[in-house]
This record gives structure tokens, sequence and C-alpha cells, in this order.
């Protein structure tokens, strides 16, 4: 593949962020080529959303459909390049073999049709797997509107599999990419769902061992905050998902009066994770995050927004506490209450102890009692204000190894 059709087809595939660590159990064989199960995809994301250890390439950005924020929609004045399935295998096996990347996820605009567009992708990855048994880690975009029997091949042949939903809601689909539909996204994510869960049942590991993911592209149209936490709880309850990502969203069509003019920005993106998570590992609902027509504050994390309004569930006991009710308070995450948990049974805990065990005392130091003792501000409006503060001065960036300010990589953390 020559240097110009790849700078194209790796610069028309960052937009997609739904990218990320294995979970797979897929192991080399003996001439193989590749091990997905050892360590997983170790993988680093730039500011745009680019996941660097993956080959993160299109089939084809020479797209038929025309949605109004994407990059390559059909009437996009953008160069234009398509790839064979050769030439993808060829670029995978180089490039893993010379260390530079440690797996694929390969997508597609949809060229000619969805069937036809799925057929290319699924003959990348028999090839792969078949021809030059590359047992490496595979991500693959499903395309919405295929044939399911080709996506089924599909799945039993990569790691994971992820259908983009794209916008929130059906209205705005339908306004901005009317060539795509509700329907035509749930129902291969659906059918992969079961498949996966019928695959586990029987205790195989052959189809989607990683799962499958989705995206949303967040203020392109104008739903809430609140509106997407619920779908995305939804989606986990429903389909299993392994991630939602979200992507905030960046002007690609400046002539079109039905989008904004002005890019986003990754704070609204950073909160929607920390939701996420709230989601994810501490227990919360979306009910309980935020109210469906709000969006979530930009001052403090959702957890301590959360807090804030139901302050009659502080301050708790931290040597009494169960370990539900500590990593709700602000600044205890899943370590810091295991350890608190651990220590205890040893002695009651002092605060010098909680700040030995690295619990974020500026924060937590509102929301409980250590020994009857209390530290914190009673003011709503004082702890507030202190929260918000801690906000500003909070330093959320990677230290920089660089005298180069353009090489600093934010860095998203997860425990809130």
């Amino acid at each position: 593949m020559d240097a110009r059709k790849l700078q194209i087809l790796t610069e028309s595939a960052k937009y997609d962020v739904s990218c990320s660590s294995s979970g797979s159990s897929r192991k080399n064989t003996r001439g193989g080529l590749g091990n997905a199960s050892i360590s997983g995809i170790c993988h680093s994301f730039t500011e745009d959303g680019r996941c660097i250890s993956l080959l993160k390439i299109l089939l084809t950005n020479d797209c038929s459909y025309d949605c109004q924020y994407c990059v390559n929609r059909h009437s996009n004045d953008v160069p234009r390049a398509i790839a064979t399935p050769d030439e993808i295998c060829d670029l995978v096996l180089n490039f893993y073999k010379r260390n530079y990347i440690e797996g694929l996820f390969l997508s597609s605009a949809i060229y000619k049709s969805p069937d036809y567009t799925m057929e290319l992708l699924l003959e990348v990855v028999v090839k792969l797997r078949k021809t030059y048994k590359f047992n490496g880690y595979i991500h693959l975009k499903g395309i919405p509107n295929a044939d399911y029997s080709l996506i089924q091949q599909a799945g039993n042949l990569v790691d994971r599999m992820s259908f983009n939903i794209e916008l929130p809601s059906e209205k705005s689909l339908k306004l901005l990419a009317p060539q795509k539909s509700k329907s035509s996204i749930l129902l291969p994510m659906k059918s992969v769902a079961l498949e996966y869960l019928e695959n586990k049942r029987e205790k195989k590991h052959s189809f989607l061992p990683a799962g499958q993911t989705t995206q949303m592209i967040i203020g392109a149209s104008p739903e809430s905050d609140g509106q997407i936490v619920r779908l995305s709880q939804a989606l986990y309850k429903n389909y299993k998902l392994k991630r939602v990502y979200y992507s905030s969203y960046i002007p690609a069509n400046q002539n079109s009066k039905l989008l904004p003019s002005t890019p986003v920005g990754l704070l609204r993106e950073h909160r929607l994770y920390q939701a996420d998570w709230l989601m994810r590992f501490y227990g919360f609902s979306a009910e309980e995050i935020i109210d469906e027509n709000h969006n979530l504050p930009t001052e403090y994390d959702p957890k301590c927004a959360w807090a804030l309004r139901n302050m009659g569930f502080f301050p708790i006991e931290i040597n009494t506490a169960p370990p539900e009710a500590l990593v709700r308070v602000p600044g205890i995450g899943f370590k810091g209450a295991s350890k608190i948990v651990m220590a205890r049974r040893f002695g009651k805990l002092t605060f010098e102890d909680l700040q030995k065990m690295r619990i974020v005392l500026k924060r937590a130091i509102h929301f409980i009692t250590v020994n009857g003792k209390f530290f914190g501000k009673e003011r709503l409006n004082l702890i507030e204000s202190d929260l918000t503060l801690i906000n500003t001065l909070d330093n959320c960036e990677q230290l920089n190894l660089f005298s180069h300010p353009e090489l600093k990589l934010s860095v998203l953390t997860g425990e809130i």
C-alpha cells in the first residue's frame, strides 16, 4: 500500500474512538503469529481520540451515505481511497512483526452497499485468521443493514465488534443521517448480544470473546446528558455491551445549518465517562446521577454532584460503613474502600491512616466522620465552593516528559 493511500485511510478512521483493550482469550497456535491473551492491548489515546497501539484504518472512505456530521460523507470533497483485503493483511502482518502495533481496528465507509462492504471486511479477517494464522487482536466495525450471516461469520473470527449508534435519539438520526435507522443498528447489536450470551452459557470462547462496544457523538444533536446516560444504561442492560464510548463533536461540515459551528470540547465528554464509570462499577443508576433533561455539572464530577444533592446520606463513619457506602463518598474509590475495610479489622482508623492510604481527603472530609469526629464544613454552599475550587486547582494532565507542549497528552481518570 502506498503512503498516500495509507495516510487517507488512517486519517479518516481517527474519529472512531470505540476501540479499547482486548479482554480476549485468543492464544497463539503452532505456526501462527501473534497472541491476544497474554496482556491484551496496551493502548494510549491522543487528544483527538486516536488509539495509537492499534492499526486503526478504514477499508475505504468512499461512502455512499451522506451523514451530515461525518467527514467521509458522500457530498464532502475529500481525497478518496480504497484498500484491497490483501493490502490490509500485508500491512497488519508487517506492522505487527516490526512491533509497531499489537492489533487491528478495522472499519469502513459504506462502499456500494452494506452487504458488499461487509463481504470485503469479512474477507480481510478470514485471510488474516485462516491464511496467515494471525492470532493477534482484531476489532471489527460491524456494518448496519448487512446480512446477519456475514456478521456472524466475522464474529467467530474477530475478538470484538462495534455497531456505532452515533446519535442519541432516532429523531436526530433521521435528521442528520437519514440513510441510517435506529433498528438497523440495534437489531444486529441484539443478535450479537444473544449469540455472545449463548456462547458463554455453552462455555465456548469462539464468538467475540471481547464482546461488543458502541460510540455516541456528543453535542452534534441537542440531547441532554441525562438522556445520553439513560441510553447508555439501557445499552448495558439490554445489549450486554462492554463499553459505550463518547466522542465530542468536532465540526466536519461547516456548510450545514443543522450542526453546531464550534466543537463541544473534552470536558463534557470527560464528565460522561465519569458518569459511565459510576454506572458500571459503583452501583449508581442513571436516575441517581442526573435528571433526564439536564446536563452534568462542569464544576465538579458526577459523584460530587450526587453527594451534594444527597447530604442526608452523609456523613458516614469510616470505621463502620459498609463498602457500598464507602465508594459513594467523593474521593474514595474501590481501591481506597478495599484498603479501609481490610485495615479496620486490626483497629480503629484515624485521619492519619486515611492519609497514608492516599484517600483524597480534600474531597472526602466533608462526607465522613472518623471515630465520631467531623472535620468538614457543614454549610452546603461552603462545601460546594470547596469542591469547585479543588476541581479548578486539580491538575489532570499526565506529567510532561518533553519540552514540547504539543506532545502533552490528557488523561481521563476512572476512580472518582
